[in-house]
């Protein structure tokens, strides 16, 4: 039986698993929520995050990532924001977080101009989808207009953040039903990850691949051979030097673009996870997405604004009905 029909009933059966537990749905979230009641709050947002970026670049991929790991568990619900207490254990902690996640004072920040602007009325959780937004601009990314109404919740979900968010070593047939999980399709996925052309990995998560198949998979010539020998340098297979960091696109790491994907047609995806999408004998529609995206930037930021607002209307139902408006983004209210 051949990989393709295979892929495809493993898929269907995963939806059909999930289809009940879908993310992004009821409530819709609007644009001009805040016209009457905050209607700074976007120009707010954007001048404090021109700040963070100019004072360095690297907070853009901060932010949208805090963002994707909000809207992952739990939905776009701040869930992520919160700080342990004596009642709630959050989620910062959890092995999938605890070395990844930065920019939560940035956050901060935000969430104090915007309360001595408009008291009690804008949720962290619209703070951080609008402050992703701003970021990938600041970068060179696209715009997307961005539908706000959030609350914040007031539990968190330890155990759910290394269920649900994807890991570097995953193979595709185990990260795309992580998608469809939460509403979002295989292209969304694609276009999603394409926002790694501006991130950072951890030694600890890129070891296992480049001293795996990344030799195998990444082309032979003087300048993928520099990389693949300047990786190693950073990465050491035994001893150590979990915490170093590369970037994920070492042509324009501090600028979002295709890059990411052209790196993928010549195999030298610094993950597993991303690398598979090219690479896998599975991956017969994310390697024709790939291909486009490489080929056609502007295809790429067309969908990935999409796949944006699809996934920032992730919501949790259960935080419109108890949810709030946090005064600090890292406690719930009392």
């Amino acid at each position: 039986m051949n990989p393709s029909f295979l892929l495809k009933i493993f898929f269907l059966l995963h939806i059909v698993l999930f289809f009940g537990f879908l993310g992004a749905s009821e409530p819709q979230l609007t644009l001009d929520y805040y016209a009457s009641t905050c209607p700074t709050v976007f120009d707010i947002v954007r001048k404090e995050m021109e700040c963070s970026v100019l004072s360095n670049p690297r907070n853009a991929a901060s932010i949208l990532r805090l963002h994707f790991h909000d809207c992952f568990v739990q939905g776009c619900d701040g869930s992520i924001l919160l700080d342990d207490t004596i009642t709630l254990k959050g989620e910062k902690k959890a092995d999938a977080n605890i070395h990844s996640l930065k920019g939560f004072g940035i956050i901060d920040q935000i969430k104090n101009f915007v309360e001595s602007e408009c008291p009690g009325i804008v949720s962290c959780a619209d703070i951080l989808t609008i402050a992703a937004r701003d970021a990938v601009i600041l970068v060179g990314g696209p715009y997307w207009d961005v539908p706000v109404g959030r609350k914040d919740s007031v539990t968190a979900s330890f155990e759910l953040t290394d269920t649900n968010l994807p890991t570097s070593d995953e193979s595709l047939v185990s990260i795309i039903p992580k998608f469809l999980y939460q509403g979002l399709s295989v292209t969304d996925m694609v276009a999603l990850v394409g926002s790694h052309t501006i991130g950072m990995a951890r030694c600890q998560n890129f070891r296992s691949r480049i001293y795996g198949d990344y030799e195998s998979t990444s082309a032979k010539n003087p300048i993928s051979d520099n990389q693949f020998n300047n990786l190693k340098s950073i990465c050491p297979p035994i001893g150590g030097g979990d915490n170093n960091i590369t970037a994920m696109d070492y042509v324009t790491p501090n600028l979002f673009d295709n890059s990411f994907y052209q790196l993928l047609l010549k195999g030298e995806g610094v993950l597993n996870s991303d690398q598979e999408m090219y690479s896998s004998v599975f991956g017969i529609e994310t390697r024709e997405l790939v291909k486009k995206y490489a080929a056609e930037p502007l295809a790429f930021f067309q969908q990935f604004s999409d796949s944006m607002v699809k996934m920032g209307n992730i919501t949790n139902s259960e935080s419109f009905i108890n949810g709030q408006v946090r005064r600090n983004c890292r406690f719930v209210n009392t």
